[in-house]
């Protein structure tokens, strides 16, 4: 196949999910985020496999995300919608019954009046200045909202990669302030926020990240491995250049195989020249620009032509991968692109 495989261990997910859980405090609810089509891995197969060890609830991006989760999972879980209750939302909410974390007044007044008694959540702007009501916005309208019988009081951590950052605890701070009163079940934490103990915890954590395997659960198990294949080898010799505009030039002879990948797959620009593939646990440098659909890597050192090459690997994560272009894993996964064929490993009941 001229393809990359990207294999999802569903059993690595698993575990990652089961430790977070294992970090919340006692009587909190562990959900799961399963935004971006479950981090680019696959709503279907992520969430699917998350409700068969018991997961009842999600989070998502947007009320398409949601029905997208309802359709594989039908009407028993709770999914919760991080951008609310938007314009042209609201059959689609209705019909499925999705949580639209509602994030300001005019969405307040939407959700109200076009779904009089339907559930809902509210967010709440802690220090971040994203999404949510400000303090003195839920200040002026809290009664009105709490007597409509939220499901779920939520805000998001801007800094809880950063365990030193001072903004965790103001953040907390302003959180209990804005909801100690309320007798809502509260939600605050993310992976990051789970790691940060549990005063952080609260009813509900949602962990997503690092269900995926990546930072700041550092501990978590890889989940997704990408093999490319190569199409073409060939040997070049000193003084010639790989790749467009010849930014990189052989030193001496070296074996360059070609690889299908590109930018068009996910494999961001900005490796050029920088990370490496493996095989056998051997590194080999890319070398070269990544174009479109092609990249050139130096393979000189495994002595032989591979049929493909892994670039998310046991010897290479997310997080690893995202360090040599420059991001973060975030970036890495949900980039993925959708010519890569797809498979799963485990996810039984075991």
């Amino acid at each position: 196949m001229a393809t990359g495989t990207l294999s999802i261990d569903l059993d690595a997910l698993v575990s990652n999910w089961r430790a977070l859980n294992e970090m919340s405090a006692p009587g909190t609810e562990t959900g799961a985020v399963v935004k971006a089509d479950g981090y680019g891995l696959g709503v279907a197969r992520v969430a699917m496999a998350l409700a068969r060890i018991g997961v009842r609830r999600f989070f998502v991006a947007t009320a398409e995300e949601g029905a997208a989760v309802r359709e594989v999972l039908g009407r028993e879980p709770r999914i919760h919608v991080f951008s609310g209750h938007m314009a042209g939302d609201t059959d689609m909410i209705g019909d499925l019954d999705l949580i639209p974390m509602l994030n300001s007044i005019e969405q307040l007044t939407r959700h109200f009046e076009a779904l009089p008694g339907a559930a809902f959540g509210i967010q709440l702007d802690t220090g971040m200045n994203r999404l949510g009501l400000e303090p003195a916005e839920w200040a002026a309208v809290a009664p009105l909202a709490l007597g409509q019988g939220p499901a779920l009081i939520m805000s998001h951590l801007a800094s809880a990669d950063e365990p030193e950052s001072p903004q965790n605890a103001d953040q907390l701070r302003v959180f209990r302030e804005m909801t100690d009163e309320t007798g809502v079940p509260r939600s605050l934490s993310a992976t990051g926020g789970i790691l940060l103990g549990p005063d952080y915890h609260f009813d509900v954590t949602r962990p997503g990240i690092g269900l995926y395997g990546g930072r700041p659960f550092t501990d978590a198990r890889p989940v997704a491995r990408l093999a490319l294949p190569v199409v073409q080898a060939r040997t070049v010799t000193p003084g010639e250049a790989v790749g467009y505009n010849a930014t990189w030039t052989a030193p001496e002879e070296r074996l360059i195989a070609t690889v299908s990948g590109g930018y068009a797959d996910g494999l961001l620009r900005s490796l050029s020249n920088a990370g490496a593939l493996y095989a056998d646990g051997v590194a080999c440098p890319l070398v070269g620009r990544v174009s479109m659909d092609l990249i050139t890597v130096d393979i000189t050192a495994l002595g032989y032509v591979p049929g493909s090459l892994d670039i998310l690997c046991p010897e290479q994560t997310v997080d690893d991968l995202a360090d040599a272009a420059g991001t973060i894993g975030y970036e890495v996964l949900t980039s993925l692109g959708a010519r890569y064929r797809r498979s799963s490993i485990g996810g039984s009941l075991s």
